[in-house]
């Protein structure tokens, strides 16, 4: 592995944690692709394929998380992999109104998912259906977090 020019030894350590987990994620990716393709069980095959698709966004994180600490350690001209928050482009106000706009519809989502996840409890136990509409929430939960992250921020750059 590659040591980072110029980095500090924390600097080199994370960068250390986060290729080395990215190259121990590599054996999961194929555990799962295994799983998604060859299991006996049709419901297994598709609740892996969809663990798979995690997985390898992780994984794409992770490589990014390394090459922006790369690139900023390095002190690279180029645009990290993962941008600074920095400011929030020459209309911050935009970014906000559109924020809480997607903040509405995704809290709106979020009641939907709720009312059909109570529909389909008495389907618990024969379907996966109340399960990805569960997994749903938790993905609306996320969008809301970074909505908030992004909106927070944003509605600083206009002080």
């Amino acid at each position: 592995m590659a040591k980072l020019i110029g980095a500090s030894t924390w600097e080199e350590d994370l960068y250390v944690h986060l290729t080395t987990h990215e190259q121990n994620e590599g054996e999961i990716l194929t555990e799962y692709k295994d799983a998604a393709e060859t299991s006996p069980s049709q419901a297994f095959r598709y609740l892996s394929a969809l663990i798979l698709e995690d997985e390898i966004r992780h994984h794409r994180v992770f490589r990014d998380l390394a090459s922006a600490l790369k690139t900023n350690a390095e002190l690279s001209p180029e645009a990290p992999a993962v941008p600074h928050i920095g400011t929030w482009g020459d209309d911050a106000a935009s970014v906000v109104s559109l924020t809480e706009t997607l903040l509405e519809r995704e809290r709106d989502d979020a009641k939907e998912l709720r009312h059909l996840a109570s529909e389909l409890k008495s389907l618990k136990q024969e379907s996966l259906w109340q399960l990805l509409i569960k997994l749903m929430e938790m993905d609306t939960a996320k969008h809301i977090e970074i909505l908030k992250f992004v909106k927070h921020h944003a509605s600083k750059s206009l002080k």
